[in-house]
């Protein structure tokens, strides 16, 4: 009796144990399960919209598995909301195709309307931006609307994006839209300081947006924001090559959300264009950007590290003699050092219809690479300012034209920067217009 009961309970711990294994791969959705293959050559877009989907109907937590291996994509739309948590778990090696012309939309990769998602794994998305970044076709400018954004995240709600790399886009590596506290954490953005319009991440309409400890190298903007941009921090994020940390471009498009809240903090950028920027449109639609905090921020050999530009003008079309109706308000650079390449180091140049209130400086240190004396540049602000200041800040006499033209990048040096349009027109696409 004894031995038949030990057998009857042998087979029962095997039998929940079974029932255990096939509960927990039930939660788990491998593409290679819907036909996947790790060649990369074989097209996996349909097996993971069906590992998706069957995820996103689970009524438990489900995660969606891209194992080890090289697997092409040639695009994929996935679309919430889901029953339970998605975790996206990427391990291997994403591509795109090279060819721009197999793309009609611009995105490759987007996530939209999810409700607690994480994505992780160490995995990459490769966009094979090489024959993107020639720009063939665009007239005038290094913005082509067509070419797709490697990751879109729009309209997530509590997500956390975490050690995963973008590599090679064919325009910006990360776009966020209409998101809600939405962390990037140990993130890498990966491209030659030659490819233009490839900004690291973009952010535009969120709020309680966090990019923490993360690695950007680009040919853009590593951080860039458009309008409706809240309570976002940035933090332990190291920039270069690129064109910096910018909020804006902002006043190019009519109704733009307000931009509050942001903090870029503990932050090194090397070998960049710029630093850290606040940039608005001449002759702009109005708009508001206010609580703008710069704090303890290392430049090395940046051109120029801190730059409010309210007459900025990418390709040379604006109307120059019209101000910029954006009002900028509360900002502050705060223990800022490290070294400039070009003498401007310093450039705050404000609307004089709407002149920047309650700006404040302290224990700016930041001399010129090489030789010659770093300096600032003002016009229309009458900052606070606090400790040390080296250049000294807005106290030498310029001519406000002059200023406003050279921190535009009229003549091709101050802003060789692609330019945003903010955070686009409340299309579901953020991207903007840009250029040198």
């Amino acid at each position: 009796m004894a031995a038949q009961l030990n057998i009857f309970l042998g087979m029962s711990i095997i039998s929940v144990l079974l029932m255990l294994e096939v509960e927990a791969q039930a939660g788990s959705f491998s593409v290679l399960k819907y036909g996947a293959k790790a060649d990369g050559k074989t097209d996996m877009s349909k097996a993971l919209l069906d590992a998706f989907k069957a995820a996103c109907a689970s009524s438990s937590a489900a995660k969606v598995l891209i194992p080890k291996g090289s697997f092409l994509l040639s695009g994929a739309k996935l679309e919430g909301p889901c029953k339970g948590p998605i975790e996206f778990l990427v391990e291997g090696t994403v591509m795109a195709p090279p060819d721009v012309k197999a793309f009609k939309e611009p995105l490759w990769i987007s996530f939209n309307k999810i409700t607690n998602f994480k994505m992780s794994g160490g995995g990459i998305f490769d966009g094979k931006g090489a024959q993107a970044y020639k720009r063939e076709g665009c007239v005038k400018t290094d913005y082509c609307k067509h070419l797709p954004i490697n990751l879109r995240f729009d309209f997530l709600t509590n997500a956390m994006i975490q050690d995963i790399t973008s590599k090679d886009a064919k325009q910006f590596h990360v776009n966020v839209l209409g998101c809600k506290n939405i962390t990037f954490d140990k993130f890498t953005v990966t491209a030659p300081k030659e490819s233009p319009n490839t900004d690291g991440i973009h952010i535009g309409r969120s709020t309680g947006v966090k990019v923490l400890n993360t690695k950007i190298g680009t040919g853009d903007d590593c951080v860039s924001f458009g309008d409706g941009s809240e309570n976002v921090l940035i933090k332990g994020v190291t920039c270069g090559p690129g064109h910096g940390i910018s909020i804006g471009s902002l006043g190019l498009y009519q109704k733009e959300d307000p931009v509050k809240g942001i903090t870029i903090s503990g932050c090194t950028l090397t070998n960049t264009k710029n630093g850290v920027r606040i940039k608005t449109w001449p002759n702009s639609y109005p708009g508001v950007a206010s609580d703008m905090h710069f704090e303890d921020i290392t430049v090395r050999n940046v051109d120029y590290p801190i730059i409010v530009d309210q007459k900025y003008c990418p390709w040379n079309r604006c109307n120059l003699k019209a101000e910029s109706k954006v009002k900028l308000s509360n900002i502050s650079f705060k223990n800022i050092r490290g070294t400039a390449t070009q003498e401007e180091a310093i450039k705050i140049i404000c609307s004089a219809t709407y002149p920047c209130q309650n700006v404040e400086l302290g224990n700016i240190d930041i001399k010129l690479a090489g030789k010659g004396t770093a300096k600032s540049v003002c016009t229309n602000v009458k900052p606070k300012l606090t400790g040390k200041q080296s250049p000294p800040v807005c106290t030498g006499s310029s001519k406000a034209s002059d200023a406003s033209d050279k921190a535009s990048g009229g003549s091709g040096k101050a802003s060789a920067e692609s330019g945003k349009a903010g955070g686009g027109s409340g299309k579901a696409s953020s991207s903007k217009k840009k250029s040198s």
